[in-house]
């Protein structure tokens, strides 16, 4: 186990570059599946869960190897040992990985069956994958639970077009009823369909391999199945969420932040999101400048009221930055209620932003309160564990604020989401050391 070691009360000030999108990443890398073909990625994020995907499509026989020309990899599918899937290797890997879960459309696209384990990733509550499941259902597959192994076999034949209602609006189950249906016979309509950009991305990817797709970046996709798919070239977008910790990181510590290309179209609500926060986002270009601000005020509604802040589904805001915000809000002039309505354990982290000095009420498992101090009063350093990768990058964001000198241990969790993020924060003036 690894952990951090890190100076508070440094300024930061320079221009970052965020990487591709962890997210689109693992659903695009899972699609190479599909084709026998060759599939070159660009863009792909150096991180622990990526990094275990890949080692996982290698197991299976799928050849990686690196672009001749630019930074990213090509995947070809064309010799997949099928029965490996059946190995207890392969289960145990699938349980460590969330990830996973997603290849399992591909499989049963392009050869009819497949092999899930329940899989792993961040403690945050329960995600279940029930609308994966129905999905699959829906287009024909059988599943047969194999309780001594922990593992469902699922097997599908050929796969036939269907309408179906999504339960819910879910980002992965979205992703991986698409990559099942898109060589299925007939026509596959998917209503309450994910639309975040990441399943946008991946949708254009699969109709430059051959599929068809119409219905991009709504809630309502029709897909026409093909017999088969064939090679192409992506480039990953960059990743949103690493683009508001960083607004997150500028807001509290920066003197001057510019963020990279960051892709300003796919960005949604984000940079307005900080703006309520009180934080100046200027947008310069495809970047996003951040100016040192001695003081940020949290707005109110139009009626005077306290502000909330809700997580929801695409393209409302993310979950995956309200630690992030709580954490900026703790230094921040005025209050905030954030509800987090999606994951029933995400807001525990807050416990360790207390012991640190910061004025937050949890009123319930889905609900906080946060008082904010106006820097009148600094965090203070202290020594604490990563839960979740987004809850890592808040507690690191709090330290870099805090008054001498914290560790945050289990970074494991840190590096499953972000690469070298200690280089890239030391190269702007934050005093990061590792230990293991």
């Amino acid at each position: 186990m690894a952990s951090f070691i890190i100076e508070g009360g440094h300024t930061l000030s320079g221009t970052i570059t965020p990487q591709g999108a962890k997210n689109e990443a693992l659903q695009v890398i899972c699609a190479t599946l599909l084709t026998s073909e060759p599939v070159a990625i660009s863009n792909i994020p150096n991180i622990r869960d990526v990094k275990n995907l890949i080692q996982l499509l290698k197991d299976i026989g799928v050849k990686v190897h690196p672009l001749s020309l630019s930074e990213g990899l090509v995947f070809q599918a064309d010799e997949l040992n099928l029965d490996y899937l059946q190995s207890d290797e392969f289960v145990q890997k699938c349980a460590q990985l969330r990830g996973s879960v997603m290849m399992i459309g591909p499989l049963l696209a392009r050869m009819g069956k497949a092999v899930i384990a329940k899989p792993g990733g961040d403690k945050i509550g329960r995600r279940r994958l029930d609308t994966h499941f129905l999905g699959f259902e829906r287009l024909g597959a059988h599943f047969n639970p194999v309780p001594e192994r922990g593992v469902y076999e699922i097997s599908g034949g050929k796969l036939e077009g269907a309408y179906m209602l999504l339960d819910e609006a879910s980002v992965t189950g979205t992703a991986n009823i698409i990559m099942a249906a898109v060589m299925a016979r007939g026509t596959t309509t998917i209503y309450n369909a994910a639309c975040e950009p990441y399943v946008q991305q991946l949708c254009r990817m699969l109709n430059s391999m051959g599929a068809r797709i119409s219905g991009i970046a709504s809630n309502l996709l029709t897909i026409e199945g093909v017999d088969c798919l064939h090679g192409t070239t992506h480039r990953i977008l960059p990743d949103m969420i690493e683009v508001g910790s960083f607004i997150g990181m500028a807001a509290m510590v920066g003197d001057g932040i510019r963020i990279k290309d960051v892709s300003l179209a796919n960005l949604g609500i984000i940079p307005s999101t900080f703006r309520r926060m009180g934080i100046r986002v200027k947008e310069e270009g495809d970047d996003l400048f951040i100016p040192r601000a001695r003081h940020y005020e949290i707005q109110s509604f139009i009626d005077g009221t306290i502000m909330t802040l809700a997580d929801a589904p695409w393209p409302g805001l993310t979950p995956d930055l309200l630690s992030v915000l709580i954490t900026v809000a703790t230094q921040a002039r005025g209050s905030v209620l954030f509800h987090q309505k999606m994951f029933e354990s995400r807001l525990f982290f807050v416990d360790k932003l207390i012991d640190m000095g910061a004025q937050i009420i949890l009123c319930d498992p889905h609900r906080a309160v946060v008082v904010g101090h106006d820097r009148k009063l600094q965090l203070r350093g202290g020594r604490m564990s990563s839960p979740d990768i987004r809850a890592g990058i808040a507690l690191l964001i709090a330290a870099l604020s805090a008054k001498g000198v914290s560790r945050i241990d289990n970074i494991e969790q840190i590096d499953r989401g972000y690469e070298n993020i200690e280089g890239r924060l030391n190269a702007l003036g934050a005093q990061i050391t590792r230990m293991k």
